[in-house]
């Protein structure tokens, strides 16, 4: 059974990223999700078509980590295969963010199959990355509607690169991840950082 004080602390976390990052500007009319660990085997999550700038506790949701509602009348979001992948290969995760902001949506649709960002001091703020002299390679998946196909092909990826601190989706958005709300929240700060610094480099460069 879920623990309801727990379930609504999670919850309060993850509107207030909602409000957070729809005010920045990155998670535009009902599109991105949200989700945080309630407990070894349970989640809370967005559900789905919730606009993440109004969100209240209605729009948050629990389920298992082997995808069983347990909110009778709740859905989430299609794209729940993602962060439930996640949670079941890695207990330290404590929470998952999937941001569309203009400059990852754009980005992914230029950068071919991974976007390399360097010598950016904010880079720091990622985990395993002491120097602003260092090179990481963002991954960027095709976008696909099969769902378990592309959580599939982001394990495969993880199981070679396990230190990846979030990838793209082309022409969608951004997937990140953390011990906890805030510390997700922190590293999407950090990448949006990036991904506006790149947006501009490149453009002022042509």
């Amino acid at each position: 059974m879920v623990d309801p004080e727990v379930f609504k602390l999670r919850a309060a976390e993850l509107i207030g990223v909602g409000h957070f990052c729809f005010s920045r500007g990155w998670l535009p009319a009902t599109s991105g999700n949200l989700s945080a660990r309630l407990d070894a085997s349970r989640i809370a999550i967005t559900v789905s078509g919730r606009h993440k700038g109004e969100l209240d506790a209605s729009g948050i949701m629990a389920m298992d980590v082997d995808g069983t509602i347990l909110n009778a009348g709740c859905r989430p979001s299609a794209e729940t295969e993602l962060h439930l992948m996640l949670y079941r290969r890695d207990p330290s995760i404590g929470a998952v963010l999937h941001t569309h902001s203009v400059n990852a949506t754009v980005l992914s649709r230029l950068a071919g199959d991974s976007l390399t960002l360097s010598d950016y001091e904010v880079l720091k703020a990622l985990p395993g990355i002491e120097t602003h002299e260092t090179r990481l390679a963002l991954p960027v998946f095709a976008n696909d509607q099969d769902i378990a196909r592309l959580a599939l092909e982001v394990e495969r990826t993880l199981e070679r690169t396990p230190d990846l601190p979030g990838y793209l989706i082309a022409g969608h958005g951004l997937y990140t991840w953390g011990s906890n709300v805030a510390d997700a929240r922190r590293r999407i700060e950090a990448f949006e950082f990036l991904l506006e610094c790149e947006t501009l480099t490149r453009s002022m460069t042509r």
